[in-house]
């Protein structure tokens, strides 16, 4: 069935979309984190994705222009990435999700539990062999860089820090938060960051691990939840998060600035997969179809994230940082790093706290 046929939303549907979105994400509230085995009915009109918060990257105009496209609801759903593997696993006997999206190095994870099915999204074969599943079972769909995301206005005065080190700062103390390297990819990712850009590997984490203990030390914080919008209040002035995510928020009116990190960075696959025994198959085919479409990938670049399938428009990578800057995020071997993240987590648990 293409994603292109244009079907009306059925009133079923369109209460099911309200009623999801209500329980939405509202940039870093916990409310609706998950909407629970049996909270979702199956319909011929709606496709229930996890972990596609409204606020992170482009999300929303991705799943509205989809329900636009082909009639399918598509409500947004605020789960990280590993409360989205927690729900899959406890759904596993009677799924309530039809997608997920995740971190990479979560792929393998949800693969392993085996709550993934194998699908073929259209244009899967011009993605790289070495961003997809091997079995089918998930595809990148678009990667960012973790960076600063910086509320100048926020910092009062002080000057925009531009490397790991200058967040251990006394100036900075209490002002730089990032989300739960226990819990969220992204935050996976920030931990294997700065693990790389200060000598550490896959194999040693005692680089990262020492320095994310002074971050906390200097009064840090860490978030379960997207964040962007209590950078943009100056709640948090400093959010180590996505470039993707500083970019929309400035584009929306907030006075921030991205920062590569002096010292390195780490380029984030993101990936999608269908969930094994969607209640709404048909639709989850037609929604990945969707994502990896010309229009789909144009919607993701227009977010700032980069597209797996063509590059991102000029008019896009002009409002982005000098390639220079990019050219400092690293990439190392993702499935190894999902591999290694349980003994991570638990590393981290000992020594940093959640």
């Amino acid at each position: 069935m293409s994603w292109m046929r244009r079907v009306s939303v059925s009133i079923i549907a369109v209460g099911l979309a309200t009623a999801l979105v209500g329980c939405g994400n509202t940039g870093g509230g916990a409310a609706g984190e998950s909407t629970g085995s049996g909270g979702a009915p199956a319909s011929n009109e709606v496709v229930i994705t996890y972990n596609s918060p409204e606020q992170w990257g482009n999300f929303g105009e991705v799943l509205s222009t989809f329900t636009s496209e082909t009639g399918i609801a598509a409500p947004n759903d605020p789960k990280n990435s590993g409360q989205t593997l927690a729900a899959l696993q406890a759904e596993k006997s009677a799924p309530v999700a039809d997608a997920a999206y995740v971190g990479i190095a979560f792929g393998e994870q949800l693969a392993a539990a085996g709550v993934l099915q194998k699908s073929t999204p259209a244009r899967a074969d011009q993605i790289p062999a070495e961003l997809k599943s091997p079995d089918g079972l998930w595809y990148t769909v678009h990667t960012g860089t973790v960076a600063f995301i910086v509320n100048k206005r926020a910092l009062n005065g002080l000057p925009t820090p531009q490397s790991w080190k200058d967040l251990l700062k006394p100036e900075y103390s209490g002002l730089v938060g990032y989300l739960d390297p226990s819990q969220a990819a992204v935050g996976y990712s920030v931990a294997t960051a700065v693990n790389e850009a200060l000598g550490g590997s896959l194999d040693d984490w005692e680089p990262g691990l020492g320095y994310l203990e002074q971050l906390r030390a200097n009064g840090a914080v860490t978030l379960a939840q997207t964040a962007t919008a209590k950078v943009g209040q100056g709640e948090i002035p400093i959010l180590i998060d996505t470039d993707f995510n500083g970019y929309q928020l400035r584009d929306q009116g907030s006075d921030v600035e991205v920062v590569i990190p002096a010292e390195g960075s780490l380029q984030i696959p993101y990936v999608v997969g269908k969930v094994n025994g969607a209640p709404n198959s048909e639709n989850a085919d037609e929604l990945l179809d969707f994502y990896f479409s010309e229009q789909g990938q144009g919607l993701f670049a227009k977010g700032y994230m980069r597209p797996v399938i063509g590059e991102i428009p000029e008019e896009m990578r002009a409002k982005m940082l000098p390639q220079s800057d990019y050219e400092r995020a690293r990439t190392v071997d993702y499935v190894k790093q999902g591999e290694v993240q349980a003994q991570f987590v638990a590393q981290y648990v000992e020594r940093v706290g959640k």
